[in-house]
């Protein structure tokens, strides 16, 4: 439970978020993996109430959290990335009330989701159109396990 409480300590930072900071949150939220619902559901809470200029860091945190998971356990037991997907899109437009010089650092980490292959561009599309103000239903996600074939 330590691990989580490094990250409501989240609540509480103030711009600037050092490096040390987000790397220190990071080893937490991979800490508490077991809990990792929790973790994610802090992130976004975060995200949700900040202030306007800790919405870049907001998503900086998660983009770690992602990545630093896929890295440690493999994209195929990574647990975080698939979490932060359910709330996405509302996740996106809590993270555009951020200054608008702000936006374009939103964008850019979206790239580069896109160029290192971290979420599909059907996913990563709809999050940059909100960036030019569209408005984004959330999208709708096959439930891939819907047939198991079973061989003798």
């Amino acid at each position: 439970y330590i691990a989580l409480n490094c990250l409501f300590s989240m609540i509480d930072m103030k711009p600037p978020i050092s490096r040390a900071k987000m790397m220190s949150v990071t080893k937490s939220a991979i800490k508490a993996i077991k809990l990792y619902k929790h973790v994610v559901q802090i992130v976004e809470k975060f995200i949700k109430k900040c202030k306007p200029e800790l919405k870049v860091p907001g998503l900086y945190v998660v983009d770690s959290i992602v990545r630093q998971s896929r890295h440690q356990f493999g994209v195929d037991k990574d647990v975080f990335g698939p979490r932060f997907l359910k709330n996405f899109t509302d996740t996106f437009q809590n993270l555009y009330h951020c200054p608008e010089d702000d936006k374009n650092k939103i964008v850019r980490v979206l790239n580069l989701w896109q160029k290192n292959g971290v979420f599909d561009m059907d996913i990563i599309q709809p999050l940059m159109d909100m960036a030019n103000g569209a408005i984004v239903p959330p999208p709708q996600f096959l439930n891939v396990c819907t047939t198991i074939e079973i061989t003798i």
